[in-house]
C-alpha cells in the first residue's frame, strides 16, 4: 500500500506553519488546507462524488480567475498619475511598528511627493484594537522626517478601505476642492483595483499608485485575498 497520506500530512503541516508561525500568510494556509482536504477526499470517496467535486472545482477556479484578472491588471501605477492629492491607505501596525504591508507605503509616498512637489498627501488609517498608534500616525512619523509636514494631512478615524476613502474625500472637500479628478490613491499593488472601484462607487475617478507588495509568497497571499474581496465587492457591493 502506498503512503498516499504523506502528501496531505505535509500540506497540513505547511498550513500550520503559515497560519500560526508566520504572521500575514493566512490565505496561503487556507489554500494548503484545502489542498490537503481534497487529497483525502479524492482518495477515499466514490468516483461519482469525485466527478461532481471536479466540476465544482473547475467552476470555482474559473470564478476565482475571473475576479483575479482585474486585480492583476490594475496592480501597477497608472500613467498620468499626477494629482493635487495623494491618499495613502493604511495597513496594520504591530504595536507602533509598521507591518510588512505598511512599511513600503510611506517610501512610495515619499517618492511620489518628491516627484510632484505641489501635491499634498492624506495619510489614512485609524487605530485598531491591537495597535498602539493609528496607522496614519505611523506613516506620518516616517514621512515627516523627509517631507515637509505641512504637505501631510492625518486621517486617523477610518477602519476600512471604504472609510479611508470617504473620510479622505471629506478632507479634500473641506480644503475647498473636489476629489473627483484631483485624487490619486496609493496602496500595495494588489489592493489598487478594489480601492479604485470603491472610489468610483463614490463618484470619484482616481488614479492608482502602486507600492511594492512584499516578498513573492506574501504577495501571493494578498493576491488571493483580493480576488475574494473583489468578488464580495462586485456581488454584494461592499
Amino acid at each position: 500500500m502506498t503512503a498516499w497520506w504523506i502528501a496531505p500530512v505535509l500540506l497540513i503541516m505547511a498550513a500550520f506553519v503559515f497560519r500560526y508561525c508566520m504572521k500575514g500568510y493566512s490565505y496561503i494556509a487556507h489554500t494548503l488546507s484545502l489542498a490537503a482536504a481534497l487529497t483525502v477526499i479524492y482518495r477515499v470517496c466514490s468516483p461519482e462524488l469525485c466527478r461532481t467535486l471536479t466540476w465544482l472545482l473547475i467552476a470555482g477556479t474559473a470564478l476565482f480567475v475571473i475576479f483575479e484578472i482585474p486585480v492583476i491588471l490594475n496592480a501597477h501605477t497608472d500613467s498620468d498619475c499626477e494629482r493635487k492629492y495623494l491618499i495613502v491607505l493604511g495597513a496594520e501596525v504591530i504595536g507602533s511598528t509598521p507591518s510588512r504591508s505598511l512599511r513600503y507605503r510611506p517610501e512610495a509616498a515619499q517618492a511620489w511627493l518628491e516627484r510632484f512637489p505641489e501635491s499634498t498627501a492624506i495619510l489614512s488609517g485609524g487605530k485598531g484594537d491591537h495597535e498602539d498608534i493609528a496607522e496614519a500616525q505611523c506613516m506620518f512619523e516616517q514621512l515627516s522626517a523627509v517631507i515637509d509636514p505641512k504637505r501631510l494631512v492625518i486621517e486617523d478615524k477610518s477602519t476600512s478601505t471604504r472609510e479611508n476613502l470617504s473620510n479622505s474625500f471629506d478632507i479634500i472637500r473641506s480644503l475647498g476642492d473636489e476629489p473627483d479628478g484631483n485624487t490619486a490613491i496609493l496602496s500595495s499593488s494588489y489592493h489598487l483595483f478594489r480601492a479604485k472601484r470603491i472610489a468610483r462607487s463614490m463618484n470619484v475617478r482616481a488614479q492608482g499608485v502602486a507600492c511594492y507588495p512584499g516578498n513573492p509568497i506574501l504577495a501571493a497571499n494578498f493576491f488571493i485575498r483580493e480576488a475574494l474581496g473583489t468578488a464580495r465587492l462586485i456581488i454584494f457591493g461592499r
